[in-house]
């Protein structure tokens, strides 16, 4: 890792922010909202330029940006505010950024798609020298789910296999027609950097590529990457993955330097579709202080048809923020045990 990836890797995850902060900004124009300041980064203006009522603004630190909409956090007579604006065009305000993520996530698989030779399917097609799997599956299987999850194409079946944390895996198939439920599928396991996976000893078919199979291939992939991150927001939350496992800001930059040090410029692709479909999903879901925890307050307030108490609502985002600023600081710290241990 030299310092040319590490500046890519600083340039694309502010090129994430960005997009993030267009969605906001953008919206916000559309519905005639007052911008008082557009910014990437955080900490004090490095450069600054004022157009109209907005200053456009690239602060010191690359882990972050905002989009300061007039009324948006006080309260504002001004009647181009965020707070004037109605309820479903706040919505779609905030809504925006983690929408912008998911779309730059499917443009980077667009064009990781269009740059394979053949589109993977399910269906099985070889196995391995002793190969373990073909004890329990045939070529020609259609592999429908794996440990209960769906697999609507070949990323399903790998990003399932990744998250099995034993190596005994079940599977529906379809063979010759008929439905199968295969359990105890025992597969391998080896250590990749310190961490065991599964050994991936079988093969699937793979399409030739054609603009409609493209783009539906494009869209089950995404699909799948959005999946991946909720599942794996879910394993947070329920205990199998430890916070020392998590990646803030430094170890999405190291990953993503790692990738942009290497030759494979599809490595670097598919971790910036991962990261910005995280930050997409974890942005929206309805948690204090993200953007989906301030839908949810918008939500009730179209429902009931006024808005909840605001010093309420400001109490509730400054905890969920004090949170998330505690959960920054342990992940900060693992990831700075991780670059120094190496």
């Amino acid at each position: 890792m030299n310092i040319l990836s590490i500046i890519i890797a600083i340039l694309l995850f502010g090129f994430m922010i960005f997009f993030h902060e267009l969605g906001h900004f953008s919206m916000a124009k559309w519905a005639g909202v007052k911008v008082n300041e557009f910014a990437i980064g955080m900490g004090p203006r490095i450069l600054s330029k004022t157009v109209g009522d907005t200053t456009y603004a690239l602060r010191l630190f690359p882990i972050g940006g905002f989009v300061a909409m007039e009324g948006e956090d006080e309260d504002s007579a001004d009647s181009r505010s965020f707070t004037a604006c109605p309820v479903w065009k706040r919505i779609i305000i905030t809504a925006a950024g983690g929408i912008m993520n998911l779309i730059l996530g499917l443009i980077v698989v667009i064009v990781l798609t269009c740059g394979q030779s053949l589109l993977g399917t399910t269906t099985v097609a070889n196995f391995t020298e002793n190969s373990v799997s073909a004890n329990y599956l045939q070529v020609g299987d259609k592999i429908t789910a794996v440990n209960g999850e769906s697999a609507d194409c070949d990323y399903d079946i790998i990003y399932s296999l990744i998250r099995d944390g034993d190596g005994i895996v079940s599977m529906d198939v379809i063979r010759d027609g008929k439905k199968l439920h295969i359990d105890d599928i025992n597969f391998d396991m080896a250590d990749y950097g310190g961490t065991k996976a599964i050994v991936l000893d079988f093969g699937v078919y793979g399409e030739e590529p054609t603009f409609g199979g493209v783009i539906s291939y494009s869209f089950r992939w995404m699909y799948s990457l959005i999946k991946l991150v909720w599942r794996s927001l879910g394993d947070i939350i329920s205990g199998n993955f430890a916070l020392n496992q998590l990646s803030g800001p430094i170890g999405v930059t190291e990953a993503i330097a790692e990738a942009a040090s290497s030759t494979n410029i599809k490595s670097l692709l598919l971790i910036l579709a991962l990261i910005t479909v995280n930050l997409g999903v974890f942005n929206l879901m309805p948690l204090p202080a993200l953007d989906g925890g301030r839908i949810f307050f918008m939500v009730i307030e179209w429902i009931f048809g006024k808005p909840v108490n605001r010093k309420v609502e400001a109490v509730i985002h400054s905890v969920g923020m004090a949170l998330l600023l505690v959960l920054m600081v342990i992940v900060a710290y693992n990831d700075i045990v991780k670059l120094v241990a190496r």
